[in-house]
């Protein structure tokens, strides 16, 4: 208001008869012209100044955020954990509170820990999976779909394989032991003739037969922790299912391509040993959920020896890799293969 009414005098004294001459005039006239002006932009910078307070405002959000991680809940222990098997020592300091290597010829047992506790066995399931579906001679290029039954409720795991996708049985067995698709296991499950419990007792049946007395499965992916086993029985597992073709080919790959209507799918490897140099490996599958640990199992050629390698419920996301390359440093300095002269 003071401002207002300075202008209405200084417009004023410009007209007056005191104020004559002509520059002066033009001075006055400038200057209310000028601060007139200045009073009409005041609002709009006001706002903006306003604006970019609301916009200063919005960073404390992404701090909450944060938080928010920090705080989530720790996962939850393994059995073995629970069970205290990672309070027993061995000489390779190994993370894996089970682990099992023998000399698959000769049977000789070349490393033994907590080798008959029975624990969840995760993905490592989807090997006697593929022994079921290939010793079945089903049509391998039949094609099946994935449905709603397929999505799992147990963990909520995520899959690139959608409801209404067709691949042929082949390519979901691929997919499960190369790369331990989920949904492509169930659904050779639930697709096998007699439905997914005639599936479930041909995998226990089989089990049995090959002297598993410590293996039980309730389902073919893994996600369940009731699927239990020893090291064992996995190591006898191992040992049978190298002798087919198909499961040693299709495990070992290290990535593979399926076609989904216009696009293309691309799985790698979930064993990281599979393209390194220092390892010949035969047949392999890894599996982890949180009740089981990171767990893998694997057939490879080691300083002039076949061995049979378990390790269950190892602590730590890369545990399972480096307990395995401790082993093969381990064997070919102690246990290499000298043939006899």
């Amino acid at each position: 208001m003071i401002l207002r009414d300075f202008l209405f005098l200084l417009h004023f004294a410009a007209f007056s008869d005191r104020a004559k001459g002509t520059d002066l005039r033009q001075l006055l006239l400038a200057l209310s012209i000028g601060l007139f002006t200045l009073t009409c932009s005041l609002p709009t910078l006001a706002a903006n100044e306003q604006r970019t307070t609301v916009k200063k405002t919005k960073r404390p959000l992404a701090k909450v955020k944060k938080s928010r991680l920090v705080n989530a809940p720790p996962p939850r222990p393994s059995f073995g954990k629970l069970a205290g098997l990672h309070s027993t020592s061995d000489d390779l300091d190994l993370k894996s509170s089970v682990a099992y290597v023998i000399d698959q010829d000769t049977q000789e047992v070349l490393l033994s820990k907590n080798d008959q506790a029975v624990l969840p066995i995760a993905s490592i399931t989807k090997l006697m999976t593929g022994v079921v579906i290939s010793e079945a001679n089903l049509p391998m290029d039949e094609l099946i779909t994935i449905t709603q039954d397929d999505i799992d409720t147990e963990k909520g795991s995520s899959s690139r394989l959608k409801v209404g996708t067709s691949l042929t049985r082949a390519e979901l067995l691929h997919l499960s032991l190369m790369a331990s698709e989920n949904r492509a296991a169930h659904a050779l499950g639930r697709a096998f003739p007699g439905g997914l419990n005639t599936f479930v007792e041909r995998m226990n049946a089989k089990a049995l037969s090959l002297g598993m007395r410590d293996t039980r499965y309730i389902e073919p992916t893994g996600l369940s922790s009731k699927n239990q086993s020893s090291a064992k029985d996995l190591a006898t597992l191992v040992s049978f299912a190298y002798q087919d073709s198909l499961l040693r080919e299709m495990s070992t790959s290290s990535s593979y391509q399926v076609e989904v209507g216009k696009h293309t799918l691309n799985y790698k490897t979930t064993n990281r040993l599979i393209k390194n140099p220092n390892w010949d490996i035969g047949l392999q599958k890894t599996g982890y959920i949180s009740e089981a640990g990171q767990c893998l199992v694997m057939q490879a050629k080691i300083a002039g020896r076949k061995l049979i390698m378990v390790f269950l419920d190892s602590a730590g996301k890369l545990s399972r890799i480096t307990d395995a390359e401790r082993v093969r440093r381990w064997v070919e300095v102690n246990h290499a293969f000298r043939p006899q002269t």
